[in-house]
């Protein structure tokens, strides 16, 4: 029976700062204690990598929280859905994702070994629920989307295995395409849950809340897994664009939000190889580009002609922008690669590798979201009905609507 237990090298996560810090000691097999006590910094080096831990495991929390936990906070009517489902996914998607990269680990022994960095995995892993639900965001309930995390992060943590382990792919690169396999298993479910839409409905729920889109700018902190560079780069290029789109040349911030989001997924898959800020400031104009391009029109092709509703616009927020980073990190590793007679062998496989793990995580979310989609769309789940779509309302209480009041 598997148990789950605390790693015996687990060490002290430290803080410059001296504030109060998490600690573990080993009570015995299969025993943790933890307390909390303030502790003055340590100076020996072996505490410095678990000290660089703690702060990439910070960062990417708070990208997981605020960026994208807050991505959909701008629906007028969906503002408390959006956040308090979203966080609740992120939650349920991080303590899924530690057991099943656990269970898939080639080392384990009935036990899952916890430790900060496959908390940090667990929690990257988890946000592929947090992009496709925004495809879906409005047109499900809590049960539905409970179904579709599970399902999204087992397939998901199982492709990275296969890439690491058959097709001896880096971590990292295997975990950006988080953004294609997201996008497109999103919208495979929505296709699935969006036939029975009104638009006339639809336009007038979706629309963006004025003050909760000036949150929405707080999505600039997932430079993390970008560089500044092409972050700044899309920014400038969203900002432009909208305004030249717009017949009395006025910005719009659902625009802007979105750019600059692809400036920093463009580049996230081959920003180890960039080498010239040139060059990732190229990849986030590009992004920003079919970013606003996709915004202003993507949704009436996709209603129209597909009947596909996407709700906060991933595909062209995460999805395109996805394959340009993928189809980049292709284009750059042919590049590096000198051009002998020894190297076309090694091209030849590197680039098999490369679309191998891209055209994997395509095929994924595309396969495994029309399962679920199929699923999903069952009358047993309950979905909300189309009146009810959008609407916080369907979910929460609010006494100031009751009867007496």
């Amino acid at each position: 029976m598997p148990f789950l237990t605390h790693s015996p090298s687990s060490q002290t996560l430290w803080r410059s700062s001296g504030v109060r810090v998490l600690r573990t000691t080993s009570g015995g097999p299969g025993v943790t204690r933890w307390f909390g006590e303030h502790q003055s910094p340590p100076t020996s080096q072996h505490a410095r990598p678990c000290a660089f831990l703690s702060e990439v495991f910070q960062d990417v929390t708070i990208v997981a929280a605020l960026g994208f936990g807050f991505l959909n906070l701008s629906l007028r009517r969906y503002g408390w859905s959006s956040v308090a489902f979203n966080l609740f996914l992120l939650a349920l998607g991080v303590q899924w994702a530690v057991l099943m990269d656990g269970f898939l680990d080639q080392h384990f022994q009935n036990k899952v070994v916890i430790k900060l960095s496959r908390i940090k995995l667990a929690t990257m892993s988890a946000m592929s629920v947090l992009i496709s639900v925004g495809a879906v965001l409005g047109k499900t309930n809590l049960l539905q989307l409970t179904l579709m995390a599970l399902v999204e992060v087992t397939v998901f943590v199982t492709m990275m295995m296969i890439d690491r382990h058959y097709l001896n792919v880096d971590a990292h690169v295997s975990m950006m395409h988080i953004h294609v396999f997201a996008t497109y298993f999103g919208l495979m479910v929505a296709w699935f849950l969006s036939r029975s839409l009104n638009e006339t409905v639809v336009q007038e729920k979706t629309q963006t809340e004025k003050r909760s889109s000036l949150f929405t700018m707080l999505e600039r902190k997932n430079a993390v897994f970008s560089t500044y560079y092409a972050l700044a780069a899309s920014t400038v290029t969203a900002i432009s664009v909208s305004v030249l789109a717009h017949s009395q040349r006025k910005i719009n911030m659902t625009h802007i939000h979105n750019a600059v989001l692809a400036g920093g997924v463009a580049v996230g898959t081959s920003c180890h190889l960039i080498t010239s800020p040139w060059l990732a400031m190229v990849l986030g104009f590009m992004a920003g580009l079919i970013s606003i391009g996709g915004a202003l029109c993507l949704p009436g092709y996709f209603n129209q002609v597909l009947g596909t509703h996407d709700t906060c616009g991933v595909h062209y927020t995460f999805g395109l922008p996805g394959l340009l980073g993928g189809i980049t990190y292709i284009l750059l590793i042919i590049y590096e690669v000198n051009w002998t007679t020894k190297s076309i062998s090694r091209i030849d496989i590197q680039l098999f590798f490369g679309a191998g793990t891209l055209s994997l995580a395509m095929a994924s979310g595309l396969i495994t979201g029309v399962l679920t989609g199929l699923i999903l769309s069952l009358k047993i789940f309950k979905a909300p009905p189309a009146a009810k779509h959008f609407d916080d309302q369907a979910f929460w209480e609010f006494p100031h609507l009751a009867t007496g009041f």
